[in-house]
């Protein structure tokens, strides 16, 4: 039996890329500069029951919720234009991870994140780095001077854990000049 290439499952994703134009060394989507400070945001596990006109959504929870968002993205993007916006996901970034899998979830965060710009839902770009090592490739693809978020969630449970934190978020400013970083965290 014959498939005609509709008919094939998109395993890399490569429709959220569409008409993207890409950095040039690691080929991430580049974005566009986004200019919202959100009052409210809720984790995307709480986006159907308190869904509202006026929040935003996070990903700064367990891969494991919102893996379902890279799997079938559209199936969530009816819900993602109800909503004032999303802080696009948080794929881990752990230092103790292969480089190769912190620059495949950098990668899935920009996809995801230039696919909701280009179907018309705010976004805010979410950063996230491991080590030194990752810096050639976490701020790559990013607008400068824009709107940015991070969150210190699971990332300092250690003082090396914390001055990577500290580290890696003075590189962003550094490289980025963000107008506006939204910290998303207990701290």
């Amino acid at each position: 039996m014959k498939h005609s290439r509709q008919n094939r499952h998109d395993v890399f994703k490569s429709e959220l890329v569409k008409k993207a134009q890409f950095s040039p060394i690691f080929e991430l989507p580049l974005l566009e500069p986004v200019y919202f400070k959100p009052a409210n945001a809720l984790p995307f596990e709480k986006v159907y029951s308190k869904a509202g006109s006026r929040n935003w959504v996070h990903f700064y929870t367990h891969d494991h919720i919102f893996e379902c968002v890279w799997n079938n993205p559209k199936r969530y993007l009816p819900i993602f234009k109800r909503i004032a916006g999303v802080i696009t996901p948080d794929f881990s970034v752990y230092r103790e991870m292969p480089l190769t899998m912190q620059l495949w979830n950098t990668y899935r965060n920009r996809a995801l994140a230039f696919w909701l710009q280009r179907e018309g839902v705010p976004i805010i770009p979410n950063v996230r780095w491991g080590d030194e090592r990752t810096y050639v490739f976490a701020f790559e693809g990013l607008p400068k001077g824009g709107t940015v978020a991070v969150s210190t969630s699971g990332v300092l449970r250690s003082k090396q854990d914390r001055d990577y934190f500290k580290q890696g978020l003075a590189v962003m400013i550094e490289t980025l000049r963000p107008q506006t970083i939204v910290n998303y965290s207990r701290m």
